[in-house]
């Protein structure tokens, strides 16, 4: 089956009507907002996509394409994992949601504590939103302080995003007490920890950022957190179980006191987790986290299955594999089409980050990042920036993406730096988040 596109607008007529309908009873018309409309190129990007297969998902007007993104990170065996989708249907047919706790629980912890380093005691949420904001709790009740040094993306609850540009609606108060240092300065970290004496209850950082950490960058966060009373958070919410089965800890030999769970445990089910020291952990017996749905038993299921897969086949060895191939071959197109100066290609292999410089930083929109989606939109690769390898990808997959790059690349180099909004075919899509004033 091929797109329905309507030749004078250039729209996916299917998409375009249930965008419509969301914008008239969604704010935002979507529930995340990176698949919002405004992140993608409107009119040419699919509004909505109907199912996925593999490494490949298809829109409602029946186009297919090659995903990267692969829902924003959790989808890291494939869509339609058969193992996964079995075991959530055998545990359908015994329910879902029960009075009492499942024993899923227990087989699903087990498997955690058994592969996360310094992981003796775990609780499950539904969102790596869920897991960050226990943390800091759990942090504050232990230390007996209030203030949050942070270094990358930690959710929407109101202790983190109170420091960002969307900080609408978080009180002031809050919002004073947590704190950005640049991820990957030591010195940085130092002299907040040192301007903040015996204020920090915790330094919560994403282990990987568009670079792997320098050898001495994790271990030291973990000891000047230490030196100066703190807790050392990893969020590992893309992280965990991506980078090796327990995740950046095991990548990079260090160990934080608590670690953040999410995405990938699941294999697109809900389901995320706080781990770590039992000492830490069973503080919250007296500290108040729970939810309805946290022991939710096809999400539990779900993630028993993708654990056994990563446990009996070559997961990680593939998503290495195939990820360094697509680095070396996006870097090369770099080279090739002469974009040094303008893209970036980095972070782990499982997890690479494509970026492209804006020609004037700093605005609301980014009209060369949009470039780049439409172009790698007309050759069927799905872009938003993350290149999540799952084990679903082939080598074919991967070429077929250096290919769309490099041919993406010489449209890019061709309008940078003054013509790009000349060739957009379509109004440039958002910034998400902006430096705040002052």
């Amino acid at each position: 089956m091929t797109a329905s596109r309507d030749q004078a607008t250039g729209t996916l007529t299917h998409s375009a009507a249930l965008q419509e309908r969301a914008r008239r009873l969604i704010p935002g018309g979507s529930q995340t907002l990176s698949k919002s409309p405004s992140q993608w190129a409107r009119g040419l990007a699919p509004g909505y996509l109907r199912r996925g297969s593999g490494a490949r998902v298809q829109d409602v007007d029946g186009r297919w394409y090659l995903d990267f993104p692969m829902a924003l990170g959790p989808v890291i065996l494939g869509y339609g994992h058969p193992a996964v989708d079995e075991a959530i249907r055998k545990q359908l047919a015994d329910g879902i949601v029960f009075t009492l706790p499942h024993p899923l629980e227990l087989d699903v912890a087990e498997r955690v504590c058994g592969i996360v380093p310094n992981a003796e005691r775990v609780r499950f949420a539904k969102s790596g939103s869920d897991a960050t904001s226990a943390a800091i709790r759990l942090a504050r009740a232990i230390t007996r302080r209030e203030r949050v040094l942070v270094s990358g993306y930690h959710g929407w609850h109101d202790w983190y995003i109170g420091s960002t540009s969307w900080h609408a609606g978080v009180p002031q108060a809050v919002r004073l007490l947590t704190e950005t240092v640049a991820w990957g300065d030591l010195e940085d970290l130092s002299a907040a920890l040192a301007h903040h004496i015996d204020e920090v209850a915790a330094v919560i950082i994403e282990p990987v950022s568009v670079a792997e950490p320098a050898s001495d960058y994790l271990a030291g966060v973990v000891a000047l957190a230490h030196d100066h009373g703190a807790l050392a958070i990893f969020d590992e919410v893309v992280t965990g179980f991506r980078l090796a089965p327990g995740g950046a800890q095991e990548r990079y030999g260090v160990s934080a006191d608590l670690v953040c769970l999410g995405k990938a445990l699941g294999n697109g089910m809900p389901i995320a987790a706080l781990a770590g020291r039992a000492a830490i952990m069973d503080a919250l017996e007296g500290v108040f986290f729970s939810g309805t749905h946290n022991g939710e038993t096809l999400s539990l299921a779900a993630a028993r299955a993708t654990l056994d897969v990563m446990a009996s086949e070559p997961v990680h060895e593939h998503l290495w594999h195939l990820g360094s191939r697509l680095q070396d071959g996006v870097r090369a197109a770099v080279r090739r089409t002469g974009l040094e100066e303008w893209i970036v290609c980095g972070g782990a292999a499982p997890w690479t980050i494509v970026g492209v410089r804006e020609p004037h930083p700093g605005g609301p929109t980014l009209p060369a990042k949009t470039l780049l989606q439409q172009e790698m939109l007309k050759r069927g690769v799905l872009y938003n920036g993350s290149n999540f390898v799952c084990l679903a990808h082939t080598m074919d997959d991967i070429d077929e993406t250096i290919d769309a790059y490099e041919h993406s690349f010489t449209k890019l180099a061709d309008a940078l730096p003054d013509d790009v909004g000349l060739r957009l075919e379509t109004e440039p899509v958002s910034q998400i988040f902006r430096v705040l004033a002052g």
